[in-house]
């Protein structure tokens, strides 16, 4: 039985990760060939090759985003996003989740900021026990003043699913940098802390903890 067993687990680890893996592609390249119906009907690839070819849609996705990059770059580009976003910002409602949106897309895909940049360690739910966090702002305006210190915006993710999560404000002194990176983390959340990357312990010239012998 334990031999069973263990080949039944060797078989679930080969087809689960592949088995998610497969499903986000086919779901991402579903997703991206809905953008074929920009295209006259009479010009789509399934009307010309009178069947449907999967993935047709990434190619023309990228070339959507790159053409729309460079028209937004350029002078006449920039004026007409921003009469676009003085177009937006009068609509009531609309302008709060249009506003929210723009400005969460440039802080994520931004290489300037230093939001998601960093892996943080804090004490939450309550002094003794730790959360991962990613760093989202350090320039808090009226909070940090309020407060009467440096304080960082976290944002703690729930597992298995990062995406939903809430942001604590957190004193500077009690947070601690982890050398992991954004995707490691991911991973170690998604898989409720299965996964855990290994430590480059090489790059922290402080460690508050007392290391383990194998480690030392």
């Amino acid at each position: 039985m334990k031999r069973i067993r263990r080949y039944l687990v060797a078989g679930i680890l080969v087809w689960v990760p592949l088995g998610v893996t497969s499903a986000l592609v086919y779901f991402a390249i579903g997703f991206t060939d809905k953008t074929l119906l920009l295209i006259p009907e009479q010009y789509r690839p399934d009307v010309l090759f009178g069947f449907h070819i999967p993935g047709l849609g990434v190619i023309l996705a990228f070339i959507v985003l790159l053409v729309t990059g460079v028209l937004a770059a350029n002078f006449v580009g920039r004026a007409f996003v921003g009469g676009w976003e003085s177009l937006m910002e009068r609509i009531p409602f609309i302008r709060t989740v249009y506003s929210a949106a723009k400005k969460f897309s440039e802080i994520v895909f931004s290489d300037s900021s230093q939001s998601f940049k960093k892996v943080l360690l804090i004490e939450y739910p309550r002094k003794g026990l730790y959360s991962l966090a990613f760093q989202t702002s350090t320039d808090l305006g009226e909070v940090q003043g309020r407060t009467g210190e440096e304080v960082v915006c976290c944002f703690v993710p729930t597992t298995p699913n990062p995406t939903s999560g809430l942001i604590i404000i957190v004193p500077r002194k009690d947070v601690t940098e982890l050398d992991m990176d954004i995707d490691e983390a991911l991973k170690m959340i998604i898989s409720l802390g299965v996964v855990v990357p290994s430590w480059r312990n090489g790059k922290t010239p402080e460690l508050p903890l007392e290391l383990p012998k194998e480690i030392e």
